[in-house]
């Protein structure tokens, strides 16, 4: 059996990030998936040269809670992965610094999501600024133990996916794992 894309008959546009296409399946079934169009964002795994992890606490609407995550962002036009991802942290936390290591990207969702996610593990990030004003009225931040985020990790403290996806990459990078 032959894997076969779906073939495109129409796009409708029922948001300025998001529309239906009908598509037509290659047994001549016609389905129509809502497409969500987003830039590509980027994250940083920062990790102090004390071993901490630098996550930050926020609220979500979509789940209606505050949750763990690492700093990231949107992309912005013209502007690379690193550097947004650098900005981030700088922006979210007020750590800088250190080296950083570009991973794979991955999609939040390949069914749904034009996007992409790029992933960076930087090590020996220092606290080198503020975190910016915009910032500090919606989230925290929290330096913690490498070995602690790995249990938070396990005790399901990590709603974003993609996050846990960027723990994978940090201890592949810190050769805690093959």
């Amino acid at each position: 059996m032959t894997i076969k894309t779906l073939k495109t008959l129409t796009t409708r546009r029922i948001h300025p990030k998001a529309r239906i296409d009908t598509c037509e399946l290659p047994d001549g079934q016609v389905i129509e998936p809502i497409i969500l169009e987003f830039n590509d964002w980027a994250c940083v795994f920062a990790i102090t040269a004390q071993n901490e992890v630098i996550l930050v606490r926020l609220y979500r609407h979509g789940v209606g809670t505050i949750i763990w995550e690492i700093p990231g962002g949107v992309i912005d036009p013209g502007e690379t992965p690193l550097a947004a991802a650098r900005r981030e942290l700088m922006e979210e936390t007020g750590y800088g610094g250190g080296d950083f290591f570009q991973m794979p990207p991955i999609s939040p969702n390949p069914d749904n999501h034009t996007n992409r996610m790029h992933i960076f593990v930087a090590t020996g990030v220092e606290k080198c600024g503020e975190q910016s004003t915009e910032d500090i009225e919606r989230m925290e931040v929290h330096p913690i133990p490498l070995d602690q985020v790995i249990r938070m990790a396990g005790r399901g403290e990590f709603l974003q996916a993609m996050h846990l996806a960027a723990l994978f990459f940090a201890l592949r990078q810190l050769q805690r794992i093959e």
